[in-house]
C-alpha cells in the first residue's frame, strides 16, 4: 500500500518516485503521517497558491510550523494584510538596493573561492556555498561581524524537524527563540544608528504614515535570516549538485557564464531545494474524487509539480537550454517570493567566480546525507574533489 511521509529519510533522499507515483495515482492524497492532504499536480498547484481565499497561509506556510510564527510575516499571512506587509517590506527590495550588493557580492565570492583554490578536495557547503550565503547576508542585512558561524547554525536548526516525532524538537525551539533575541538587538541598535542595510530600511519604511510594528519587524527580520541563509545556501548546493552529475552542462557554463542565469532557472525546476509548503483550507474542496474539508491542512509540492510531465516535456532531464516558464522554485502567487531577484543575483555572480578557479570537479559520496526537513531538501555535506 503506498505511504507518503514528507518527514521519511527516504523521502529526503530521493523524494521523485513518490511524487510520480502520487501524481499519476493519487493526485489528491491524504497523509496520515503528516496529517494533511498532498496536492503533487502542476496544475492544481497554481490554483491553490492563486486562491489565497481558499488555500490559507495565516495558519503557517512552513510543513511543521516555528511558535508564534503564523500570521505574522508575509509567508504567513492573506491579503489585505499580507498586502500591507509586501508594501511595507517590498521598499528594502528597491531594485537599486539590490544592485548596490553586486559588488561587494561578487568581492565575497572571489573571497570564499579563494580560501579552496589550492584543494584537492572540500565540502561545498561547508567551505564555500555557507561562508558566501553568510557573508552576503551579514552585508545585505548590516548584522555585525563575528557571530557568522552560530547565526548559520541555528537557522540551519530553525528550519529542520525530527523525523520521528514528525515535529519541531527544543533544539529546533531553543534556535528560532536564539535568532529571535538575536535579530530583536540587532533591530534596536539599527533603529538607533539606521545604516545603508535592508533591516534599517525595511524597519523605516513607511507608505502614507503606515509602518511596520515591532513585532512585524521582528520577525521579518528573523524570517529573512532563515530564509536567506537556508534557502539560498540550500540551493546553491543544489545547483553545484546538478554541476557534479551533469558534467556536459557544467562544461557549458564554465565555457559560457552567459548562460548560467538559464540554468539557474532550470535547475530551480528540476531540483529546488524549496520542496513542499503547506495550506490550510477555508472551505470544502472537492478535487480527484476526495473532499478536503475546511480547516484540513493541505501540502502543496512544489518539487513534484516541477516534474510534472503535463507542464514540462521530459520533466526528468536536466535541460539549462530549457527556460522553463512557470516554474515553482520560488513559489507563486500573492506568496512569490520576496526575495527571488537578490537570490537570482547572487547565485549567478557566486557561481561566475566559481567556475572561473574551479571549472572542473566531481562529488566524492555516492550517497549524501540529507537535512531533515518536511520542506527544505538539501545536503548536509557535498564533497567534491578537482581532477
Amino acid at each position: 500500500m503506498f505511504s507518503f511521509d514528507p518527514y521519511s529519510p527516504a523521502v529526503d533522499a530521493d523524494p521523485f518516485p513518490f511524487y510520480k507515483t502520487l501524481r499519476d495515482e493519487h493526485p489528491c492524497f491524504w497523509s496520515p503521517e503528516a496529517e494533511m492532504w498532498v496536492l503533487s499536480r502542476y496544475t492544481d498547484i497554481v490554483t491553490a497558491l492563486n486562491d489565497w481565499q481558499t488555500y490559507s497561509s495565516a495558519s503557517g506556510n512552513l510543513m511543521t510550523e516555528l511558535p508564534n510564527r503564523a500570521g505574522s510575516t508575509l509567508g504567513t499571512s492573506d491579503p489585505p494584510r499580507h498586502d500591507r506587509l509586501r508594501g511595507l517590506v517590498q521598499h528594502a527590495f528597491l531594485r537599486r538596493n539590490l544592485e548596490a550588493l553586486a559588488e561587494p557580492m561578487r568581492a565575497i565570492a572571489r573571497e570564499a573561492v579563494a580560501e579552496i583554490k589550492d584543494a584537492k578536495e572540500f565540502d561545498f557547503i561547508a567551505d564555500f556555498s555557507s561562508k558566501f550565503t553568510v557573508r552576503v547576508l551579514f552585508a545585505a542585512l548590516g548584522l555585525p561581524l563575528g557571530d557568522e558561524q552560530t547565526v548559520r547554525d541555528k537557522a540551519v536548526l530553525m528550519v529542520q524537524s525530527d523525523p520521528k516525532t514528525r515535529a519541531k524538537g527544543p533544539e529546533h525551539i531553543s534556535a528560532y527563540n536564539w535568532m529571535r533575541d538575536y535579530a530583536a538587538g540587532v533591530i534596536a541598535e539599527r533603529r538607533k544608528n539606521p545604516q545603508n542595510d535592508l533591516i534599517s530600511h525595511f524597519s523605516m519604511a513607511e507608505i502614507d504614515g503606515d509602518k511596520l510594528d515591532e513585532m512585524e519587524v521582528l520577525l521579518t527580520t528573523t524570517t529573512l535570516i532563515m530564509a536567506g541563509i537556508e534557502s539560498l545556501g540550500g540551493f546553491m548546493s543544489m545547483f553545484a549538485l546538478n554541476m557534479a552529475d551533469f558534467p556536459e552542462a557544467r562544461r557549458q557554463l564554465a565555457a559560457n557564464p552567459e548562460l548560467i542565469a538559464d540554468a539557474v532557472e532550470e535547475s530551480l525546476r528540476f531540483n529546488t531545494s524549496a520542496q513542499r509548503f503547506r495550506r490550510r483550507l477555508q472551505k470544502d474542496v472537492t478535487l480527484h474524487g476526495q473532499t478536503m474539508k475546511a480547516g484540513d491542512f493541505v501540502c502543496l509540492a512544489y518539487g513534484s509539480g516541477n516534474r510534472d510531465e503535463r507542464q514540462f516535456a521530459n520533466p526528468d532531464v536536466y535541460d539549462i537550454t530549457r527556460k522553463p516558464k512557470g516554474h515553482l522554485g520560488f513559489g507563486g502567487g500573492v506568496h512569490a517570493c520576496l526575495g527571488s531577484a537578490i537570490a537570482r543575483i547572487a547565485i549567478k555572480i557566486a557561481f561566475e567566480e566559481f567556475f572561473k578557479v574551479i571549472p572542473e570537479f566531481h562529488r566524492v559520496e555516492a550517497d549524501l546525507p540529507w537535512m531533515p526537513s518536511s520542506t527544505f531538501r538539501s545536503p548536509l555535506r557535498l564533497v567534491l574533489a578537482r581532477p
